[in-house]
């Protein structure tokens, strides 16, 4: 039965041969489908190359495509991967040449996509370093017994401002000038040539002047270091010296001598720079530095009620006004005409650079401001953020606490810089003699018209404080 059922040998060779017969046919079929695939894939490449060839040139220029980068020069791709980049590249330059033709509207907001995703790249690119602000030069210029000490700690306080104190007192003691004419110029000269050193942190020009002459850069004779806070620091206020002793030591802590080239060092090192000077008289003698490209020149004057000046000149240079006090106690009628011309010619000279500061020539425009001593005892804290806007310097807290504290304090010496400066600044009104006031407002009444001090007409009214002797002025500073 078994052997019924089974095929012959003849038939088992046949289906044998069918079945590698149709593997074979299948095979060639499959060449033949590749076969037709690669010559379509050809034919492709052909008709880009006509199509690349058919570009006019200029549009070719006009994108910047070269053909020679994107086909052979048998026309035809080395491969599938080149055929693939040479396409985004052409598709790219044509979508940008589109854009150009105004053809391809629709592709606005994939271009503004781009924009926005490389402003996102651009945001997360490292950004150059925030320019340093404009270093400011701040001379505050006033004379003797105006408050200028007082207003001065508004600078000296700030952590970012290198301040000097009088450093041209050292000028005044080594070179000799006579007082008006061509003397005076000179003195306004040289005043100034040293200011503009010291300005450019240049503090050697001052070795020139301090007697005895330092050593080595160092020296222990610069007047009122104290009121420096710049130069009693770290790393100015070196260690103490044994048996060496500072004729104007700091005051909250013992150092050696000043050693110039720290100084100036340290001056470079602050952002800003100030300097209290009462030896500038003649504002025109500052055009220079003003105009100096190197130098970002402000001009703070401070001027006081002449009559207040006075007062305060005589009872701290007593020796200097032996004759007024003469005159007052022996009763003479009349006071010596030198002395009443010189305290003419301080009013003028201060009235007229006044004038020139608010006439804002345009060498000064923006760099002058005129304060009122007796504004800022009123109003100290308000006053000092007017002078640091005008200066161009952020007012810190620092400085804000000091006008607090020290505005306040029971301090009343000659030189101190802690008083209630809405208390002090009339406190001469009841100790002055009526006649004294007469002189002062004859020789002086221009100025005090300028500045807008009141005259009196009788002694009940110098002494009465519900008297003002104010008129209400603005901020006199030039934007």
């Amino acid at each position: 039965m078994e052997k019924g059922l089974s095929l012959p040998q003849d038939c088992r060779h046949f289906l044998h041969s069918l079945r590698m017969r149709s593997k074979y046919a299948l095979f060639l079929a499959f060449v033949v489908v590749v076969f037709v695939f690669i010559e379509k894939e050809n034919k492709i490449i052909s008709r880009v190359s006509d199509k690349l060839k058919q570009i006019p040139q200029s549009l070719v220029d006009a994108n910047s495509t070269d053909p020679a980068l994107v086909l052979a020069e048998n026309a035809s791709l080395l491969s599938l991967s080149e055929l693939d980049s040479a396409f985004l590249q052409l598709q790219s330059r044509l979508r940008n040449l589109s854009l150009q033709l105004g053809m391809e509207p629709a592709e606005e907001a994939e271009e503004e996509q781009t924009l926005e995703a490389e402003a996102e790249w651009e945001q997360l690119e490292p950004r150059p370093p925030a320019e340093a602000p404009p270093r400011r030069h701040v001379l505050l210029m006033a004379t003797t017994r105006t408050g200028s000490s007082f207003v001065g700690e508004f600078f000296n306080q700030q952590g970012n401002i290198f301040y000097l104190f009088e450093p041209l007192w050292h000028i005044e003691r080594t070179v000799s000038f006579e007082q008006g004419g061509a003397n005076a110029a000179g003195s306004a000269l040289v005043y100034r040539d040293v200011l503009k050193q010291l300005f450019l942190c240049d503090l050697y020009i001052l070795e020139h002047f301090i007697i005895p002459a330092p050593e080595d850069h160092l020296t222990q004779f610069v007047f009122r270091r104290g009121s420096s806070r710049s130069l009693c620091e770290d790393p100015v206020c070196t260690p103490l010296v044994k048996k060496v002793f500072e004729k104007y030591p700091c005051k909250n802590r013992r150092c050696g001598p000043l050693n110039m080239t720290l100084a100036a060092e340290a001056c470079r090192r602050k952002e800003h720079m100030a300097i209290k000077a009462v030896r500038i008289r003649q504002l025109e003698f500052l055009q220079p530095l003003a105009e100096d490209p190197r130098l970002d020149l402000r001009v703070i004057q401070l001027v006081r009620d002449p009559r207040a000046v006075l007062a305060s000149r005589m009872v701290a240079f007593a020796d200097k006004y032996e004759t007024w006090k003469n005159w007052l106690a022996k009763g003479q009628d009349q006071l010596r005409e030198e002395e009443v011309l010189r305290l003419k010619g301080n009013c003028e000279s201060i009235r007229l650079s006044a004038e020139l500061g608010l006439r804002q020539p345009a060498w000064l425009r923006g760099r002058y401001m005129l304060v009122r001593y007796e504004d800022v005892a009123l109003r100290p804290l308000q006053k000092a953020q007017e002078m640091y806007r005008f200066a161009g310097i952020p007012l810190t807290p620092q400085v804000e606490d000091w006008i607090q504290k020290n505005t306040q304090a029971a301090h009343d010496g000659i030189y101190s810089t802690q008083k209630n400066s809405s208390e002090q600044f009339e406190k001469w009104r009841f100790s002055m003699p009526f006649k004294l006031a007469q002189v002062v407002q004859a020789a002086c009444g221009p100025a005090m018209r300028l500045f807008g001090y009141k005259p009196v007409q009788d002694a009940a009214s110098l002494s009465n404080r519900s008297v003002s002797l104010l008129e209400e002025r603005g901020t006199f500073w030039v934007t």
